[in-house]
């Protein structure tokens, strides 16, 4: 099946296009989400695409919304979508997107690192002193950050900013379902040989007013997966993801500078095999099932 970077799909209108996902408008009123192959890094969009990638974040998703969903309801309502995007999309209700990016973290690592090492604790949570990069955490904790348009950086925010923003019922739930979510896919990774050790959650309302789990969930684009064979904490941890690509890009051997404001240069081919045959690998230890 060829790379899909950008996914038109006949006799749907197209509604919006993001990072890495595309959406449409089905006959029937339903939105139609595509993940393509795009990728990308420090906000910016990629020229090279990263082959089987969207099957491989439509895949995960769903085998993961099968295994949350007695905790909370999912966007999904099928996935008879038209050929040209088989294997890439879902069909999904229409929500009211809840303007929070909800992240749980169990680890030490990224933006949550470097909140720590400045005032000792994460989006206003306090934290133990003496942790380190790739620590774990005493419990998960809820840390969320704000919704940034295209091309601009999410910001950490305390819980307070998001009760201020949507309310104190909804932030205590949406902090719990978060947490919920994120210690049951905790301790099913850790089975398999992977550490989640934070993820990004989206939920939105459905027309009755329940809180719905959209998006995608627990795919190496939103989530820091970690070998688990291989952490140790004290510095940057074996992962899942585009870590090559992040390299690669800040190396002299790009060329590229990403303060220049100039477009990054297309990825080389070891960079892109390398990259695809960790999301691959990611998929196959986490569902135990065979990525063709």
């Amino acid at each position: 099946m060829p790379s899909c970077n950008t996914c038109p799909v006949r006799d749907h209108r197209h509604l919006h296009s993001g990072k890495v996902r595309d959406l449409y408008e089905s006959p029937d009123g339903l939105l139609l989400m595509v993940a393509s192959d795009r990728i990308s890094a420090y906000d910016v969009v990629l020229p090279t695409p990263i082959p089987d990638k969207g099957r491989i974040l439509t895949q995960l998703s769903l085998w993961w919304f099968e295994r949350l969903e007695d905790l909370v309801p999912h966007h999904v309502v099928s996935t008879d979508v038209p050929a040209e995007v088989a294997g890439r999309a879902v069909l999904c209700r229409p929500l009211q997107m809840i303007p929070v990016e909800c992240v749980a973290r169990g680890y030490l690592a990224g933006s949550g690192l470097a909140d720590y090492l400045v005032t000792g604790s994460v989006c206003a949570v306090p934290l133990p002193t003496g942790l380190v990069d790739g620590s774990v955490l005493p419990e998960a904790v809820f840390t969320p950050a704000t919704k940034a348009a295209m091309g601009e950086h999410d910001e950490n925010v305390s819980y307070d900013e998001v009760a201020t923003t949507v309310g104190d019922d909804v932030a205590d739930e949406l902090r719990r379902l978060t947490l919920a979510v994120y210690d049951r896919a905790r301790d099913m990774a850790l089975q398999r040989g992977i550490v989640v050790a934070d993820t990004k959650l989206e939920f939105g309302r459905d027309p009755d007013g329940r809180i719905v789990l959209g998006d995608e969930v627990l795919t190496p684009d939103s989530s820091r997966f970690w070998a688990a064979d291989r952490w140790e904490p004290g510095g940057p941890q074996p992962s899942y993801d585009k870590q090559f690509v992040r390299d690669w890009l800040t190396s002299s051997a790009s060329g590229w500078d990403r303060t220049s404001g100039e477009p990054p240069p297309p990825l080389p081919d070891d960079v892109v095999e390398r990259t695809r045959a960790k999301y691959v690998e990611a998929y196959e230890r986490l569902t135990g099932r065979s990525f063709s």
